[in-house]
């Protein structure tokens, strides 16, 4: 309680208290979908339970097949459901947690033909136009949740929470964007909300009084014709007249040109607006997004900006977050990066849900960290991020580690990482595996380059060999010439740079560039106002869905990205975060061509040919971002050497760089050793 007294204190909800303001937000992991995982779903909950969580709050469960996010998603509305939900209630509650289920209608976000909406209207991001509701339809509706509700309590569940944000069913009827309507359920601000409250007031009737029931609120829309103020105050109002225990923030619906969550967004840069919610509602109040650290957290809180903050993806990263809040050791803490690329990203692939910075999440029943049976000395050459999860992992299970590298720091190729502008969570996870190799005794030997004539002088059983990548050299006349440097010389050699840049390669490496080479330093991401006035959020919210016209800082430079293949550049980055870069380098005005070849480089400049026409660009340097490829020799010279051998990361598959892969292989292999 000494470390972080606010975070950590009861919060007294009447009929039941829980044991901290720590609540876990809902997040699909796709286990949810299959009655098959739910043992595996348990496991996923019973850990964070285990970890000290406050409240748990499942992914969104639809209250019918209608509300399905996609056909054949999780679902709570029969009576046969039930058992299902009762493996993870169990599981959660016998670690001392409390767990409710969300309750999500996707309404015209389902990704299937018998999507419903308010209003014949489609959503820019599904192909299906959905069927208006009739209002015999909405009473049906209204009925699914209460329903639902009902069940969920019969499961054991603690409570439920009603999803009426990011632009999910409930948010649709309560904006004109989406609600057309001239009925009961529609034409003023005052018909439009009344079908959240007659949801809130008819399952509290249902529940009775000794039942937790959060509502998500919009509070933020982000959308144009979004809700005003007013309109968002009024209906916190009457969704705690109806009955609800808590209120959580909802930021964003899922179409906004606004980021939310990505790593760019400034940690805790939306909870303003639960603070501005406090004085207008008596009920409890959780703030959410960005918010992955306790000191983050704990200020919040002291500030009196909310009652409790929601975090989910920083309990996907580390299960053991509030137990470490606690004790005082937030330096063990395996930070959320905010990078969606094994969570968010998995979930919109149809694959299962984890973590890129730590790979047994979702996968508690299958990833196992046990004691070796048989002691070894293994030998870990490479401490970039493939290197650092292996060795580790390889000494937290009581074998004798020493981990080389030939730099004179940990990270690899995260220390380029960590100074792209919006990238800065990089850090974290360095300072978290510093901490590891210290606390699991693992011996580090930095500024040491290995020859295989060491490895075998010193007896290992076994090497891993996680040696990394360097820059590929594209076949273009001229790569010598003075203008020309890869991504490495930039972000680790400080080589200058010019005015007006090439980069050659519109991969992630050259997406990252142009936003180190044209973003102020510090970036907008460690200032809410300035990252605000960025991307178009209005703080004071004198405008509908608080959307402003964005202000983009000028650019540092003028910057032409270029790739080789036809098609739109970043076109196949991360789907939850490719959009992001995008927009923010064409707010730079950075020219991104596609279907480039390269003819030369000379004092004038980067010769280039697109179909027909050839163009000089007059830039003063060429930035080289066309790939890598594997550092291997030194693996293959101790298979050669009879040595027994082991290659993970980017020396064994030299594709983008992808510390997601990287960080997983080290810790799959560790686990067998």
């Amino acid at each position: 309680m000494s470390h972080y007294p606010h975070l950590l204190a009861p919060l007294d909800l009447g009929f039941t208290t829980l044991s901290n303001r720590v609540l876990m937000g809902s997040m699909h992991t796709g286990l949810e979908d299959k009655a098959g995982d739910f043992t595996k779903l348990a496991a996923y909950f019973a850990e964070r339970a285990r970890g000290g969580v406050g409240l748990i709050v499942t992914g969104g469960i639809s209250p019918s097949v209608r509300g399905w996010l996609k056909p054949f998603s999780g679902r709570l509305s029969m009576p046969w459901h039930v058992a299902r939900h009762r493996k993870v209630t169990r599981a959660v509650q016998a670690e001392g947690g409390k767990i409710c289920v969300q309750i999500l209608h996707a309404g015209r976000y389902g990704y299937h033909p018998l999507s419903v909406a308010p209003s014949k209207i489609k959503s820019p991001i599904t192909p299906f136009t959905p069927a208006a509701l009739s209002a015999r339809a909405v009473e049906a509706t209204i009925a699914d949740f209460v329903n639902s509700a009902r069940l969920a309590q019969d499961a054991g569940y603690d409570g439920i929470e009603v999803m009426g944000s990011e632009g999910y069913l409930i948010n649709q009827f309560l904006v004109e964007r989406t609600n057309r309507r001239d009925d009961a359920w529609g034409g003023t601000a005052e018909k439009r909300r009344r079908f959240p409250v007659e949801i809130v007031r008819r399952t509290r009737a249902a529940v009775g009084p000794d039942f937790i029931i959060i509502y998500r609120v919009s509070m933020l829309d982000l959308v144009e014709q979004g809700q005003s103020w007013d309109e968002v105050v009024a209906l916190a109002r009457e969704i705690e007249a109806a009955g609800a225990t808590l209120i959580n923030t909802g930021i964003g619906w899922h179409e906004a040109r606004v980021p939310t969550i990505v790593t760019s967004v400034p940690r805790g840069a939306f909870t303003w607006v639960t603070q501005k919610m406090r004085s207008e509602v008596k009920i409890p109040l959780i703030t959410t997004n960005r918010i992955n650290m306790p000191d983050v957290a704990e200020a919040i809180l002291a500030r009196g900006e909310a009652d409790m903050v929601s975090m989910a993806r920083p309990l996907l990263a580390d299960p053991q977050w509030v137990n470490k809040a606690r004790a005082g050791r937030p330096q063990a803490i395996n930070t959320c990066i905010a990078c969606n690329q094994a969570c968010l990203d998995h979930v919109f692939e149809n694959k299962r849900a984890s973590c890129m910075v730590n790979p047994r999440a979702c996968f508690e029943t299958e990833l196992t960290i046990t004691p070796a049976a048989q002691k070894k000395r293994i030998a870990v050459v490479g401490a970039g991020p493939a290197g650092l999860a292996c060795a580790t992992t390889l000494a937290e299970r009581g074998h004798q580690v020493v981990l080389f590298d030939q730099a004179a720091e940990i990270g690899g190729q995260f220390n380029m990482a960590k100074r792209i502008p919006g990238k800065e969570e990089f850090f974290e996870t360095l300072r978290y595996f510093r901490h590891r190799i210290e606390e699991t005794g693992v011996e580090l030997r930095l500024n040491t380059r290995v020859e295989t004539a060491l490895l075998a002088q010193q007896n290992f059983d076994e090497v891993v060999f996680a040696t990394g990548v360097h820059p590929r050299k594209p076949a273009i006349p001229g790569l010598d010439h003075r203008k020309v440097v890869s991504y490495y010389d930039v972000l680790a050699r400080n080589r200058p740079v010019g005015r007006r840049v090439a980069l050659i390669g519109a991969g992630g490496i050259g997406f990252d560039m142009a936003e180190f080479l044209t973003q102020a330093h510090p970036s907008p991401s460690t200032d809410i106002a300035r990252w605000s006035a960025e991307w178009g959020v209005d703080l004071d919210y004198t405008r509908r869905g608080a959307l402003a016209k964005p202000e983009p800082e000028a650019a540092e430079r003028q910057v032409w990205l270029l790739q080789r293949t036809p098609g739109k550049p970043g076109e196949k980055l991360n789907k939850t975060t490719g959009w992001v870069h995008r927009a923010a380098l064409k707010a730079k005005q950075v020219h991104m061509l596609a279907g480039v070849s390269y003819e030369r480089i000379d004092d004038a400049g980067l010769h280039i040919r697109i179909g027909e026409k050839s163009e000089v660009l007059p830039v003063d340097t060429v930035v080289l971002c066309a790939g890598q490829e594997s550092n291997r020799s030194d693996f293959d010279a101790a298979v050669a050497a009879g040595i027994k051998a082991h290659v993970i990361g980017g020396a064994s598959v030299a594709a983008e760089l992808d510390a997601k892969r990287a960080i997983a292989q080290g810790t799959r292999l560790a686990a067998t050793l």
